[in-house]
């Protein structure tokens, strides 16, 4: 019986790459995104794939979303908590108020909502569990120049990994984390014309091909639920994370 998992931002980027690897390993998947049309699109062209379009940060979107998610495969066996945006670098005291309060909402408030609905209905389903793994990232642990709100946000998700590993151990609800270094999507085509550096200058920076952040959350996915990956860094070899700053 194959397994289910739904993914969140997954009509684009890293998402997107990920459902499709998961689909082509014999997965159903859950595709959850803002934009209907790009979702029902993405779910119409595979088999297994199943439209989820709503806004992770709206609570009676997403628990209709995992209702719908649990009523079609009958359980949930893993979600990953992908949909997140940035901005572009600045220093603290340049950021605005209301893009700050918009990021945190999608990357932090939406994670919690997702975390929340996918863990309610995985302790109640029979038999009872399932395996959360949330996108974190590199600056999770050593920040970009001027990326308070993003780091900040991915920090705050470290501390949401952590908290529903430690809660999900009793109803065999695994959770980890995937920390993501310089994965070659859209959003970070940037890095290959140069971006700012820690000492003022541009510099391009390594990329890595997107598919290993998928082969690699698969890896994490199809562990049994008494074994897990707490932290996975995967990034391009040579960015610069190690060293940074």
């Amino acid at each position: 019986m194959s397994k289910s998992i739904i993914i969140t931002g997954a009509a684009r980027g890293i998402g997107k790459t990920c459902a499709e690897h998961f689909l082509a390993n014999g997965w159903k998947v859950g595709i959850v995104g803002r934009t209907p049309e790009s979702v029902q699109a993405m779910a119409d062209s595979h088999e297994n794939a199943l439209a989820l379009p709503c806004d992770v940060t709206d609570e009676a979107q997403v628990d209709a979303a995992f209702d719908k998610a649990l009523a079609t495969w009958g359980r949930i066996d893993a979600l990953f908590n992908n949909a997140g945006v940035a901005l572009k670098g600045t220093t603290i005291d340049e950021v605005d108020v209301k893009a700050w309060r918009n990021l945190i909402d999608i990357n932090v408030t939406g994670s919690f909502i997702c975390a929340r609905a996918a863990f309610a209905r995985m302790k109640a389903q029979a038999p009872q569990g399932g395996r959360i793994i949330n996108n974190g990232s590199v600056s999770a642990y050593v920040p970009r120049w001027g990326s308070a709100p993003y780091s900040a946000s991915k920090h705050a998700i470290t501390g949401l990994t952590r908290s529903i590993s430690l809660d999900g151990r009793p109803y065999s609800i695994a959770c980890g984390q995937i920390d993501i270094g310089n994965a070659l999507t859209d959003m970070a085509q940037a890095m290959t014309q140069g971006v700012p550096q820690a000492d003022g200058s541009m510099a391009v920076e390594p990329v890595m091909d997107v598919k290993h952040v998928a082969s690699s959350l698969l890896h994490m996915a199809e562990l049994p639920l008494d074994a897990n990956v707490q932290f996975m860094t995967v990034m391009a070899t040579n960015m610069p994370y190690i060293g940074r700053g």
